[in-house]
């Protein structure tokens, strides 16, 4: 008898990662465009071409960027930089929990995947089946991001101040736009999404003219305790 375990990648293994590539290029396409703008903003504010190209590879973290560089121009100092970043950062602390498993076990995958871990990503990962499909995504759209992310802030370091803030062109909006569409079928198909989206949107909303960018974010997760309600009421019928 033929066995029927899979020992390796198969036809539909490569439909299917051909698939996710082409999906993930919108992403990756407004992550080069960010990316570009970064690196013009950066040098054109007078920075030194390596200063966005070394945090990019280093810290790559698109806002946390982009916050700990208006700090500088600001007239801020390293430290109050660094504390910006972070906090636009923490949110990625509950993402690494989502994905803890996907990313695999052993400590050179754990590192490397770490660093990958972004809003698109995880939202790629979680959108597939089952776990094979799942860390496949993670690793396709996450080194496929990082590698355009960097290009795109080298060249618009190099471009330095000649572009300009892409974002008065709207280009801004590339980003939220994609993730926008990444999670519509699933409010569509669950009400227990669409209300913790609504409860946490509804939040973040509510407190942004009070508080520093990025926080309005992480107050948005209290909107998943809307699912924790309605699955301790489930418990106690």
């Amino acid at each position: 008898m033929r066995s029927a375990q899979r020992t390796g990648p198969g036809p539909t293994d490569s439909a299917d990662d051909r698939a996710l590539v082409r999906d993930s290029a919108l992403v990756w396409l407004a992550g080069g465009i960010v990316g570009l703008s970064f690196g013009a903003v950066a040098v054109g504010g007078g920075l030194p071409l390596w200063v966005p190209v070394l945090m990019s590879v280093v810290v790559y973290a698109g806002a946390a960027q982009f916050s700990a560089v208006g700090v500088l121009f600001a007239g801020g100092g390293p430290a109050a930089a660094v504390a910006a970043g972070l906090l636009l950062n923490t949110r990625t602390a509950a993402f690494s929990l989502a994905v803890a498993e996907i990313i695999g076990t052993g400590r050179v995958s754990r590192f490397l995947g770490a660093h990958l871990v972004t809003d698109e990503t995880v939202a790629f990962a979680l959108a597939e089946p089952d776990p094979a499909r799942r860390r496949r995504a993670f690793w396709i759209v996450g080194l496929g991001l990082y590698a355009v992310w960097n290009l795109g802030v080298l060249a618009g370091a190099l471009a330095g101040g000649a572009l300009g803030d892409t974002g008065r062109y709207g280009l801004d909006a590339a980003f939220p736009a994609v993730l926008a569409a990444l999670v519509l079928p699933a409010l569509r198909t669950d009400a227990t999404v669409r209300r913790c989206a609504l409860l946490g949107a509804g939040l973040a909303l509510a407190v942004t003219p009070a508080v520093p960018a990025g926080v309005p974010v992480l107050l948005a997760l209290a909107g998943l305790f809307a699912h924790r309600h309605r699955v301790v009421s489930g418990a106690a019928l």
